[in-house]
């Protein structure tokens, strides 16, 4: 087994002291950072996907993975900046105003990381010029939304809204989540799509940043 196929096989197992070392072994003996992300870490949570959507993982074994792939990122990202890498598009992530809970968005912005995707977290309880904010700063290809109360849902119509307002919306692709959304509510509120779980949010994540120079694969 190369350190390519160990840091796929530790990343899939959730074992982020058995990937780290592989990683820092790799790089100690010259590995190409470029190579370890694309051909460990990102086809590692493809395969966490994979097996999630076909029901052999849960969330348990998604957010080991994650946290294993994450550990990694941080070794190589150094090194990935000094060979001007560029991202796979550019995502504005967060959990809308008066709702604080994230452990959902988390997970999605640690699989996109993972993916190759610049991720622009902006936490929780975030309001409607925040994010506009960030996707005009960022040159954001995807703002993502998630709301875990009925009574937060609201404000994600009030966001699509701003971004209108701002004349970003046409350049953005909206995509919202979480237990209460569905995809009747995203249609009823304007946004591009819905994903009910972390590896269906990649795969539509993926789909918009097709046709973004440079980026992701669909």
């Amino acid at each position: 087994m190369n350190e390519y196929e160990a840091l796929f096989d530790a990343i899939v197992r959730g074992d982020a002291r058995t990937a780290t070392q592989t990683v820092e072994t790799a790089l100690a003996s010259g590995a190409d950072p470029e190579r370890l992300v694309n051909g460990g870490m990102i086809a590692a949570m493809d395969e966490v996907g994979r097996r999630f959507e076909a029901g052999a993982f849960f969330i348990p074994e998604l957010l080991i993975a994650a946290r294993a792939m994450k550990a990694c990122l941080a070794l190589v990202k150094p090194l990935l900046t000094t060979t001007d890498r560029s991202a796979a598009g550019c995502v504005v992530i967060g959990t809308v105003a008066g709702d604080q809970h994230d452990i959902g968005k988390n997970l999605v912005a640690a699989m996109l990381e993972g993916a190759g995707v610049q991720i622009v977290d902006l936490g929780f309880d975030v309001g409607p010029a925040q994010f506009v904010e960030a996707v005009h700063a960022h040159g954001a290809d995807i703002l993502g939304m998630s709301a875990l109360l009925t009574t937060t849902m609201p404000a994600m119509p009030a966001v699509i809204e701003e971004l209108d307002r701002a004349r970003l919306r046409a350049s953005t692709k909206v995509m919202i989540g979480g237990a209460p959304i569905t995809p009747e509510y995203a249609r009823q509120i304007g946004a591009d799509g819905y994903a009910p779980n972390a590896a269906a949010a990649v795969k539509l994540a993926r789909s918009f940043l097709k046709n973004v120079p440079g980026g992701a694969a669909p």
